[in-house]
This record gives structure tokens, C-alpha cells and sequence, in this order.
């Protein structure tokens, strides 16, 4: 079906189909409506219940669009992509390569995540960071078709590859925004509440001496395609402090949330796996 539809219909039919699709998922899956409003009563106190109402709505039409999406951004030829795609900030990445800098592109999880990622690849040949599927058919269909795509497909617990690919002057996309616990994480805040969070930025930085750009990725609601925006790389990063590296990646996350707050993925349980505190789904 996904093959069909980035073939044979239209970005914008496309779009208004995946938006009937996900006002069909929040009927069907109360599970992930309920995940989904509880993370955005934890990072929008400040609206009013009508608002996030309207937001979840919002998000689950967004989800519906990023499912379609997938096909599109696996099968979709690049003249028919190109069209879809506006780009800001790529002289920061050029000139960070042009220095002998590695990348490491700082981005996060959004129901668009993978168009945008085939987009940007149109740009600039990049290799990707992704966590392994736990259903092996998905997990193959994802893996065979980023390697295809993508300069390389790096499981995210492989860090000798990343680092390798990294000191060879490819820029790596790597999304860290997911609930993480063990030894390699801090409970850092994320809009306001402590959220269980991946050190591995930093630590990355460190061992490769790669810049960290962040890279946003959204789809415009005027229906022409989407924006992509490449901004400076961080100054003054990494330091000696992982949590304060922490709380600024979350910043930055926070950061890019902003550009399109429902195209977040809120069904992900952010404020899960903390130790001390309750789970509050």
C-alpha cells in the first residue's frame, strides 16, 4: 500500500488521505491517545483543556500523514521529492565539512522523521543512527530500505561504527529524544519535568571531535512540502558536565518541538523508566 501510494497519487493527496488515516487511529487506539494527552498535559500546563484537545487531534492527523509518508520517502523518485522540499542553514553543514569536521545531526523523533531524513539526503549524502525493531519484518523492511537511501544504517548501540563513520567526515543523524535508563543516562528536564535521557551526544562529541548541529525537519501547513533547517553548530560543546550537556540537548529538542508542536511524537512515553519517580501513564 505504501509503495502504491508513493507511486501513483500526489503529495497533496497523499497528505489528505494519511490525515483520514489518523483520525482513524485516535478512534481505534485509546492506548496511545492516552500516552499521547498525558505528555501534553505534562509539557503544556499552560493551555487550556480545549487546546490540547485540539493539539492531540492535530497529532494524530500528523500521524497518519508521517505513516504514508514512509512510502514516499523509501520508493518516491528524487524529481518528485524535490519539488516537496525547501532547505535553510546548509552552508552550516558545508562549512563544517569543508573544516574536516565530523557531524553529528542533532535531531528528534516527529511522525516525519523519515521523509525528512530521505529529503535531506537529497542535499547531502548522510549516514543514520536508528534502534533496532523488536518485529523482524518491520526491522527488516526498515533496515533495507535506509541502506539504501542512506550512505549507512547504524544500530545506535554500534559506537565504534559510529565514531568511525564520524572520523571519516560523514555526517551521522542520530535522534536521542526517547526515554533512555542505565548507566549512560541522567534524569535531565524536558519541558520542566525529568525525563530519563540518553548521555550519548556528548559522549560522541567527545571521543570523535565532531560539531553537533541540530536539524529540524517539518511539514508546512500550507500543503507545498516541507521545511528543513540547518542551524549553527553548538558552541562550547561537549563539556566535562553530562547533565548539563543533557539539559541543553532537551533544550534544543524543546527548541525544534516549537517549529510544530503537533508533529511531535507524543504517543512515545517520554516520563517513563524514572526510578524514583512515578510513572504518570
Amino acid at each position: 500500500m505504501l509503495w502504491l501510494f508513493s507511486q501513483l497519487i500526489p503529495y497533496r493527496l497523499a497528505r489528505s488521505a494519511g490525515q483520514l488515516i489518523g483520525r482513524l487511529i485516535y478512534r481505534l487506539s485509546p492506548k496511545r491517545r492516552h500516552i499521547a494527552a498525558v505528555n501534553l498535559n505534562i509539557c503544556f500546563p499552560k493551555k487550556s483543556d480545549a487546546e490540547r484537545d485540539k493539539l492531540l487531534q492535530e497529532h494524530f492527523t500528523s500521524l497518519g500523514i508521517g505513516i504514508l509518508m514512509i512510502g514516499f520517502a523509501w520508493w518516491a523518485k528524487d524529481a518528485k521529492l524535490k519539488s516537496l522540499v525547501e532547505i535553510e542553514g546548509l552552508e552550516h553543514l558545508h562549512q563544517s565539512l569543508e573544516k574536516g569536521n565530523g557531524i553529528i545531526l542533532l535531531s528528534a523523533h516527529f511522525t516525519d522523521l523519515e521523509i525528512t531524513g530521505r529529503l535531506l539526503s537529497l542535499f547531502q549524502p548522510i549516514a543514520v543512527m536508528y534502534r533496532p525493531h523488536e518485529n523482524p519484518v518491520i526491522e527488516w523492511a526498515f533496515n533495507r530500505n535506509r541502506r539504501q537511501r542512506f550512505e549507512a544504517a547504524i544500530p545506535r548501540n554500534d559506537i565504534r561504527q559510529v565514531v568511525r563513520t564520524l572520523k571519516q567526515g560523514l555526517p551521522v543523524w542520530y535522534a536521542p529524544d526517547q526515554s533512555f535508563k542505565g548507566p549512560n543516562s541522567t534524569l535531565a528536564p524536558f519541558f520542566g519535568e525529568p525525563a530519563g535521557t540518553n548521555t550519548a551526544t556528548s559522549r560522541l562529541a567527545k571521543i570523535s571531535r565532531a560539531q553537533v548541529i541540530l536539524f529540524s525537519g517539518i511539514r508546512k501547513m500550507d500543503n507545498s512540502g516541507y521545511r528543513l533547517i540547518i542551524h549553527p553548530p553548538l558552541a562550547d560543546f561537549p563539556t566535562e558536565d553530562t547533565h548539563q550537556d543533557a539539559t541543553r540537548i532537551n533544550g534544543l529538542i524543546e527548541k525544534a518541538i516549537a517549529y510544530a508542536p503537533a508533529q511531535y511524537l507524543w504517543i512515545h512515553r517520554r516520563f517513563k523508566k524514572r526510578k524514583v519517580i512515578p510513572d504518570p501513564y
